[in-house]
């Protein structure tokens, strides 16, 4: 939807410096934790997931930010089952990143509103930093689903300070 320097992500990499640290996005619109998208093909998480984590090997930190699209009705998920699909998520960063510190993001809306709670919950037992997004940053009006450029910017704002934070500790 928004080209470089105006997603997160970009807003992110540019405040890290390129010399030092690369932002990889691995984005994609309708991608889910654990549930097949039953018309759009190659959505599910955990099947793209290992071969993201191999493909980019020796990462520094892991933001995941996925559970938004589980909320489609289509699916007909609680946030308990959606904060599930998420644990498989983390099980295989641990298993294909082992020891690479993990960032659970949560930004959604409904159903989603429960998240949060249920996300900072598996962080906790997991032992990952948490950021709930929707403190820093919430839907645009286009479409009441999505972040707008200023979201997108706040919710850098955000990550970045917890990335910085995650890679002191690493450091230590």
């Amino acid at each position: 939807r928004y080209g470089w320097g105006v997603r997160w992500t970009s807003i992110i990499n540019e405040k890290l410096g390129l010399q030092e640290y690369r932002v990889i996005e691995e984005g994609l619109c309708g991608r889910t934790t654990v549930f097949d998208d039953p018309f759009r093909e190659g959505r599910r998480g955990t099947q793209l997931f290992p071969t993201l984590l191999e493909t980019h090997r020796l990462l520094d930190c892991i933001v995941i930010m996925l559970g938004t699209n589980d909320c489609k009705t289509v699916y007909g998920a609680s946030a308990g089952v959606i904060a599930k699909g998420v644990e498989k998520l983390i099980e295989q960063a641990q298993r294909f990143a082992k020891d690479t510190p993990i960032l659970l993001n949560e930004n959604s809306v409904a159903v989603s509103k429960g998240l949060a709670e249920e996300y900072r919950k598996v962080s906790e037992k997991y032992g990952l930093a948490f950021l709930n997004a929707a403190d820093y940053a919430q839907p645009g009006a286009a479409d009441r689903e999505h972040l707008d450029e200023e979201g997108h910017q706040r919710l850098a704002e955000a990550v970045l300070h917890e990335i910085k934070n995650i890679i002191d500790k690493k450091n230590q």
